[in-house]
């Protein structure tokens, strides 16, 4: 069983920076794809971004290609979401998930999470 604690959210005005970082404990973390999801009031969660075992493949909503980095430390057993240039409408509830999958995949899909985190809040104020 695997447990994820998400962290680093908060109040930021537009075009400011936040670091969201998920600390996972209970499982083999180096064996898991890593994604980040959020969730916006009145709105169904969203993908956002995710990376390979390794963190050497990434993918990225295109809403914040550009913006956001997703990144992990796996000696840490965390993973890290930058976040640059910040938009109102980037406020929402992110989450962290782990996925037991192949190496090499990139999942973008709720289902295909074992594992989530319970999420933190982010407000961008305009």
């Amino acid at each position: 069983q695997v447990q994820l604690v998400e962290s680093g959210g908060g109040l930021v005005q537009a075009g400011g920076s936040l670091r969201l970082s998920c600390a996972a404990s209970g499982g083999t973390f180096s064996s898991y794809a890593m994604g980040w999801f959020r969730q916006a009031p009145g709105k169904e969660r969203e993908f956002v971004a995710v990376c390979s075992w390794s963190g050497d493949r990434t993918n990225y909503v295109d809403s914040v290609k550009g913006r956001f980095t997703i990144s992990r430390h796996n000696a840490k057993n965390t993973v890290y979401l930058q976040m640059n240039s910040l938009k109102p409408e980037d406020t929402a509830v992110y989450y962290c998930a782990a996925a037991r999958t192949a190496s090499w995949r990139l999942p973008m899909r709720q289902y295909e999470y074992d594992y989530w985190g319970q999420g933190t809040q982010v407000t961008v104020s305009s």
